[in-house]
């Protein structure tokens, strides 16, 4: 199992978070408690950036949805980019990749 590693920083248009590695039921709740952390405000864009993910199962899945309510709460938008082929796929079957706004690469959190 690979460790799961959170990193936030500011961009023009709203809060970046960065989640690698493990993204499971011991981990996910990190990512609710750091997302909910994170200053957010109307109109700006809250961006996960994904492209480290190794692995992400129902849990973390309901930690992204969580995320995204934080944001709708706040009157923001939320992103996510560079997701993985693995989490497309179980995003697509789902039908998530209607719900989320999904972009190939991170260039929104520059």
């Amino acid at each position: 199992m690979n460790a799961l590693t959170i990193s936030h920083h500011d961009t023009a248009t709203g809060p970046a978070v960065r989640v690698a590695g493990d993204l499971d039921y011991d981990r996910a709740p990190e990512l609710r408690r750091r997302v909910e952390e994170v200053p957010l405000a109307a109109g700006q864009c809250l961006t996960l950036e994904l492209s480290g993910l190794d692995f992400c199962d129902s849990s973390g899945i309901t930690a992204l949805l969580a995320a995204r309510q934080h944001a709708l709460a706040a009157g923001a938008d939320v992103v996510l980019t560079g997701v993985p082929a693995h989490l497309m796929r179980v995003l697509t079957m789902v039908g998530l990749d209607r719900v989320f706004t999904l972009r190939p690469q991170a260039e929104a959190a520059s």
